[in-house]
């Protein structure tokens, strides 16, 4: 018999579990898009958005989703022919170095694998190399949602300055925003991208990039620009529908000023960082524990330095990571990850990896309700493991 009857749970990496303050916020007639409410709150919620990343420079909203914030600031940030240094540590750096490349880029990967992060020295010495300062931007994913590895952002900026060279710094923050600590000014980052679905808690629809002076300035002449994506008008705007190049997107908007009210000014940011930490902590405790005397359960990253705080990779040997995620959502109605990126769907080791989200709009009896189901589905399934893993997490959590 199933127990899925009842509120499902959706524990992948985004889109995330949504509030019903969010939601709520949103249900509501259309809005003058020309004075009022929707047009006063504008000028706090980018100031809110600022206030997220770290940061008191610019940002930019566009209607999109992450791949659309990719190309927002491919587009601002390049002219065809620029050379790119994109350093990757799973599927999404990949993916960005990939769609600079469509795009005329011309695109120097360095691959760090899937199972660590990047390596600053790496990265000083490909820098060194450089020495007609031909690469023009470094492109780095803070968390790559398909690994779970969180790369250290102030560590790739020194190795940068230790070079000597002044290539910008990009960096892809959708899937850590909100959840692992970012600091866009005080880590010399000076692009970033994000988008609503994740640690904001918003539906998928809004993108972001967040620029610093310097970009802004380094990039007037970029050739690839377009009206639309162009982030000087957004960034700079002093008319309402300038920063969205047209309509806004409503009722994005309202669900977007609940969030930050909730993240911002109510939870605080250092707050929801270390709640993310807490969380993140019971997960790898669970983990751990199953592979106890089961070397077939293992967590993607071994090193908790390197480990993101908003989502969990981890290898259950295939196809067992496919059938527990199966029965955990036929059976008791909460939705896993899956292995994304780790290999394709027609590899056998695609049903090896499993992802458990953690982010945004999430507390402890939902991450331990989930870790109870996955046990509860290893042990109906039969798939071997050591005993204890949701036990472990509840005293994960009791030792704060």
């Amino acid at each position: 018999m199933s127990l899925s009857q009842g509120r499902p749970h959706l524990a992948i990496p985004g889109p995330s579990v949504m509030p019903d303050r969010v939601l709520n916020a949103m249900h509501r007639a259309a809005p003058n898009i020309y004075a009022g409410p929707l047009v006063d709150m504008l000028p706090g919620l980018k100031a809110d958005l600022k206030a997220v990343a770290r940061t008191n420079q610019h940002v930019a909203i566009y209607i999109a989703n992450g791949h659309g914030a990719w190309e927002a600031a491919n587009v601002n940030l390049f002219s065809r022919g620029d050379v790119a240094l994109s350093l990757v540590t799973g599927r999404f750096g990949e993916g960005w170095g990939q769609q600079a490349r469509d795009m005329g880029v011309q695109v120097q990967a360095i691959d760090f694998g899937r199972r660590g992060p990047v390596d600053p020295a790496q990265v000083e010495a490909a820098l060194r190399a450089d020495r007609e300062g031909r690469i023009k931007v470094v492109l780095l994913t803070h968390v790559d949602t398909a690994t779970s590895v969180l790369n250290d952002v102030a560590a790739v900026r020194a190795a940068i300055d230790a070079a000597g060279h002044d290539a910008l710094l990009a960096v892809d923050c959708i899937a850590s925003l909100g959840c692992d600590r970012f600091e866009f000014d005080a880590w010399g980052v000076d692009v970033m991208v994000a988008a609503s679905q994740k640690g904001l808690m918003v539906p998928p629809g809004l993108g972001f990039v967040w620029l610093s002076d310097k970009a802004m300035a380094r990039c007037a002449t970029s050739d690839l620009r377009t009206p639309y994506w162009d982030w000087r008008p957004r960034a700079a705007a002093t008319e309402f529908w300038q920063n969205f190049n047209g309509t806004a997107p409503t009722h994005h908007l309202f669900g977007l000023r609940e969030a930050l009210d909730m993240l911002v000014h109510e939870e605080g940011l250092e707050h929801a960082w270390t709640r993310h930490d807490r969380l993140a902590r019971a997960v790898w405790a669970a983990f751990e524990t199953w592979g106890q005397g089961a070397p077939h359960i293992a967590l993607n990253i071994a090193d908790p330095v390197a480990r993101a705080r908003s989502v969990t990779a981890a290898r259950i040997t295939e196809p067992d990571a496919t059938r527990l995620r199966q029965w955990c959502e036929a059976e008791c109605g909460v939705t896993l990850g899956i292995g994304l990126g780790m290999a394709s769907p027609d590899d056998p080791r695609w049903h090896g990896f499993l992802r458990v989200g953690h982010m945004g709009h999430v507390n402890a009896h939902m991450v331990l309700g989930t870790l109870a189901v996955m046990e509860a589905g290893l042990n109906a399934l039969g798939i071997a493991h050591g005993g204890g893993g949701a036990s472990a997490a509840a005293a994960s959590l009791a030792r704060g």
